[in-house]
Formats: C-alpha cells, structure tokens, sequence
C-alpha cells in the first residue's frame, strides 16, 4: 500500500488499492507543509512517463511503475516523514528528489529539505528579496520597480510581497498622472500599461499613440524592437474593446514571429514563448513553471538572481506538495462514491477536473476549495453524460423535474441510475452547504440547488431539440449553451466556498448570473463548439454554435466559419477583461478566479484532430503536477 500522486494511474487498473486518508495539511499554516520536495511518489525511474488526457495515458504509464511495496508517506503537522508500514516503531527519514534519475531517494537524514534549514532559509530568501526589490535606500528608478513587479509576478512570487508592491504601484502611478510624456520607448510604455490596468489603476492606451504614424498604423521603426515589440504583444492581450491595441497584436504578432527566423536560439525561444503563453491568457503557475525553467540559469544580476530563483523553486514545490496531497484526497472520494461502477456509461476522469480548480484558485489556503469544487466539477460531468449518452427523454423529464423539486422523497420514479445520481448530488451539495454554514454563517442550499435546476433545465431544451430534430438559431442556441457549459455552477460554488463578499446584495447579483460569469460561459461554450473539440469518452450529440451558423450561413466555408468564432471568442475576451478590471461588487479573488477558468478553457478543449488527444492538457499535468523544479 502506498500513498502517491500516482495513485491516479492506478485506480482504474486496481481498484483495490486504498489512498490515504490522512488529514489534509493545514494551508494556514506553513509549517505544515514547509517540505519543498519534489513530490511524494514511488521510488522509480520515471523519466518515460507521459500523461496522456484521461484514461487513455494508464497502459503506456502502468509499465514505468515498479516497487508497489514501498512504505506509504505521511507528512504530519510536525513535518516528520515516517514509514506507516511497518510493524516496528517508525523511522524517521527525510526524502528528496534525484534530479538525474527522476525519483525520490530514501533516507538520508542530511539532505536538502530537512524542516530546519529550508525553513530558515526560506525567510532568509523572503527578507532578501524584500530588501532588494522594495527598500527605500536603492533609489531605484520607476522602470526598475515595474520591471521587478513584473519578474516577481512571472516566478509567482508576487502573493508574498502584495502590500509591497501595492504601495510601489500606488507611487508609481500617482506620479504617472501628472505626467504628459509616459514611457521612452515601446518597452516602457507597453509595460508600464500592462501592469497598472492589470492591478486595477484607470490608464488608456493613448499613451501608445506616439508609436503610431499619420496612417493610424504602429511605426515600422519598431519593427525590429524585439523587447519592445513582447512587451506590446503582452500588453494588447488586457484589452477592453480598443482598436490600438487590437492593431498592436496584430503587429507585433506579425513581427514576432518573423524574427524568429533571424533570432539566436535562446531570444527565439523567448519570443515563441511569449507569444504561445502570453501572461494574462496564462495560468501563473503555469507559467511560472515555464519561466524558472527557462530563465534559472539567466544571473545578470548576480546572487540577486540566485536568491530570487531558489525562492521561486521552494514556493512552487511546496504548493505542488500541497496539491498531490488534495489530488489524493479526490481519488479516494471519488473510489469511495462507487459512480464510475454504478453509472459505467459517464466519463472517469477525476485528474481532468481537478485540474479546473487548481487552475482556478491555486493558493495555499484555498485547499479546501479546490476538493470541494472539483466534486461539483464532476457532477457536471455526470450529468451531462446522462442526458447525451444514456437517458431517454422521458427519463430525462422526470430527472429534472426532480432536481428543481430537489426533494429525495420525490425520487421513487426515477430509474435506479438516476436515484444513485441525485442522492450522490445531494449527499455532496448538503456537504458543501454544512461548511459554508459552519465557516461564514450562511446557507446556500436554495441557490446552490437552482443552479442545479438550471443546469438540468438546459441540458433537457438540447435534448428537446434534437429528439424532435427542431433546430434553433445559433444566438437561441448559444443563449442556452452558455447555461449548459457549467460555468455558472462553478462559480456560484466558488463564490460560497471562498467565502469572500457574501452580502445579500451580491448572494443576489450572483443568483442572477453576472455578466462576467456568461461572459466566460461563452468563451467554454464556443470553444468547444469549434469542431475538433468533441470529448472523446462522449458519444451523444448536443450541437454546435459552429454548424448552426454555418447552416444560416450557406455561402461560408468551414474556415471562415471557424474564424467567425475565433474573432467572438476574442470579442468576448474583450468584454469579459472590461468587466474584471471595472466590476467593483464581487471580492477580486472570485473574478481572478473566473478570469482563470476562462484562460483554462483552451487547455481543456483543444483536442488533437486525429485522435482526441488533448497536449495542452497533458502539458500542463506534468507541469504542475507531476514534474518538481
């Protein structure tokens, strides 16, 4: 028996293996999880592992494991690692990760990541970095400032110096209003814009007019400004309805991605990568992931770099710990509910919606979060499944009835199936109710229940639709597709788990679906409305935006169609950054969080066209998951 990130790929093949249930560390408090090793895995080499999206990465897995004998860990509050398997008392050992073979090696007392050292070195880091990037006596200029918030936000670092950097942004902006020349160069400017609309300060991008010419297109003088020319491609991406930067995209994309031809190696490998992962469209985790990595051996600035890359690898491999651990505490709910033997016909992909929530709130103290939503997150899953692949429209009826009724008393006539569903849904949404009670002295139950109703109301119209083969128009459609995403579900959820900004006037704004929850619905639906994006355990037929506008729009070609939707989804982008950088009611963790799940919609719908494979995903995985720095 052993307790492991990898119990994943086991669960399906082994059904009799049990994940641990041990305690989940206490997010509050750093000591219960101030290992920053790798990961918790099984002592083998797993250098050829590749996570494939869903089930289908098990076989090409299971043949890399080996020594399923090893001793279960456990990670107490006192952060002693202990064997739990053996008759004899515990030993105490300490782990870490070998890097040239890819495992974790056990014991040796004296390694890297004893609780001491790291700890202490750990504040050590923090109080250097503070005193570096935010002392009064470095007389630092404003560029300077903005371009170490900028790094710091790059190497997710930026969550342990918020008020920090909040009052050198403060400054820095007060002195930027009274100011008529903003920025020297298109860097500058590009930056300087970027990083104040993205804290939530009024700027316009006029100030990038001086890099327009009389024909209202961007200067060809910076056409070969590659630092500049990123940081315009970065900025163009906070958007809220503006032609220049609209042109700025599209000018710097163009530009950017010619000078890859002529670049060297290394600045090539750069600029593909901001272009491929802009930071706004961009999960910081993920991306900061791709940042170490490609800049850790980068030290222009000398034990200044070294301080700031250790502090950026112990921080993610804590929280990475952090999230194997919830990853195993899902499993096991997950074995433990039985649905994926009692309802076989529905998608058994736990891995995949979890990946939602961490993407959505990755911080330390949202641990408890992430669990619950992903439970919510899988029921979205089930039941969609139940209305494209296995119910009949009567059962269909009858099950929504119910669920707007949300009275287990009402259940006697529903197929034994749909019972199993509703008391799993209900047992889950009563546990979600008891801790938002409990932790903030307020009851959803009626809200968290309608949305439910909600989401069964318009799965049941698609279904509707195309039993009786009556085909509505694509904004008829999409009006109701954006309901049928989820997305209103999770964040509804979200919002009571989180905990922030539960006033009446905003329980009662949220109730109603928010502008900027649709506007993210629209982004899922039409995403996975573009063709290629057709789940492939999903066998049912719930149409798409795509077809519908082709068929009111006969002389299109496929592509056309297709660019159609790319350039709503960018409008949408659009509206959506409006809302989050002007809305002023909902707490700004919860439209962080919905901004998050927007930006995961295209990891978690772009599918390989040739075998429904999703790299992204996979990617992603590893990144966050599998892989330590």
């Amino acid at each position: 028996m052993f307790f492991s990130f990898f119990a994943i790929v086991l669960h399906t093949l082994k059904p009799s293996i049990n994940t641990s249930q041990n305690k989940l560390l206490d997010a509050h408090n750093p000591s219960h999880y101030i290992f920053s090793t790798a990961m918790i895995a099984m002592n083998t080499n797993l250098s050829s592992i590749s996570i494939i999206s869903q089930t289908t990465f098990l076989p090409s897995l299971i043949s890399s494991l080996a020594s399923p004998q090893l001793p279960r860990i456990i990670i107490t509050p006192s952060t002693t690692i202990r064997s739990c398997t053996s008759s004899h008392k515990p030993k105490q050992q300490t782990i870490s990760y070998d890097h040239h073979h890819h495992h974790l090696l056990f014991p040796n007392a004296q390694e890297r990541y004893s609780k001491n050292d790291s700890q202490i070195n750990h504040s050590k880091n923090i109080s250097m970095v503070r005193d570096m990037l935010f002392s009064k006596e470095g007389n630092k200029t404003p560029l300077q400032s903005m371009m170490l918030i900028d790094t710091l936000q790059h190497m997710g670092l930026d969550h342990l110096f918020k008020e920090e950097i909040g009052s050198t942004l403060s400054s820095i902006y007060d002195n930027f209003t009274h100011q008529t020349h903003h920025g020297h160069n298109l860097f500058e400017s590009s930056l300087f814009f970027r990083l104040f609309r993205q804290n939530g300060y009024l700027v316009s991008p006029k100030m990038l007019k001086k890099f327009i010419d009389k024909n209202g297109e961007f200067k060809l003088a910076s056409s070969k400004d590659i630092k500049g020319l990123m940081s315009l491609y970065e900025a163009s991406h906070l958007n809220i309805g503006e032609d220049i930067l609209r042109k700025g995209k599209e000018f710097s994309s163009k530009h950017l991605w010619d000078s890859i031809e002529w670049l060297d190696n290394k600045h090539a490998n750069q600029v593909k990568e901001t272009l491929d992962h802009p930071y706004h469209m961009s999960i910081q985790r993920y991306k900061a992931r791709r940042y170490i990595s490609m800049h850790q051996d980068d030290h222009e600035n000398g034990c200044k770099d070294v301080v700031l890359f250790e502090l950026a690898k112990y921080e993610f491999n804590v929280v990475q710990l952090l999230h194997q651990r919830e990853l195993d505490a899902i499993l096991s709910w997950w074995k433990k509910t039985g649905l994926a033997l009692e309802l076989s016909f529905v998608r058994d992909q736990p891995l995949k919606w979890y990946m939602g929530p961490l993407a959505m709130v990755p911080q330390p103290h949202h641990s408890k979060c992430r669990i619950e939503l992903t439970k919510a997150i899988a029921f979205i899953y089930i039941i969609d499944d139940i209305f494209d692949v296995h119910g009949t429209l009567d059962e269909l009826s009858l099950f929504t009835q119910v669920i707007n009724k949300w009275d287990v008393s009402a259940i006697d006539n529903l197929p034994n199936y749909m019972k199993v569903c509703f008391n799993a849904l209900y047992n889950v949404t009563n546990e979600i109710v008891e801790i938002t009670l409990k932790e903030y002295g307020w009851n959803p139950i009626n809200i968290l229940s309608k949305s439910w109703g909600k989401l069964c109301n318009a799965f049941l119209q698609e279904a509707k639709w195309f039993a009786s083969k009556q085909v509505p128009n694509k904004d008829e459609y999409l009006r109701n597709a954006v309901t049928s995403s989820g997305v209103f579900i999770v964040i509804v959820h979200l919002f009571f788990l989180m905990g922030q900004g539960l006033t009446l006037e905003n329980i009662q704004h949220i109730e109603n679906e928010p502008s900027f929850v649709s506007k993210s619905g629209t982004i899922l639906r039409l995403w996975d409305d573009l063709g290629s994006a057709k789940d492939e355990n999903q066998k049912g037929f719930d149409g798409s935006y795509l077809e519908l506008y082709m068929k009111e729009h006969q002389e299109c070609t496929a592509k056309e169609a297709q660019d159609h939707v790319m350039v709503m989804i960018s409008r949408t982008w659009e509206a959506l950054n409006k809302e989050s950088f002007t809305q002023s009611s909902f707490p700004q963790p919860l439209i962080n969080a919905n901004l998050n799940l927007a930006k995961m919609v295209r990891v978690m719908y772009s599918y390989n066209d040739d075998n429904h494979h999703l790299p992204m995903l996979d990617d992603y995985i590893i990144s966050l998951l599998h892989h330590p720095l």
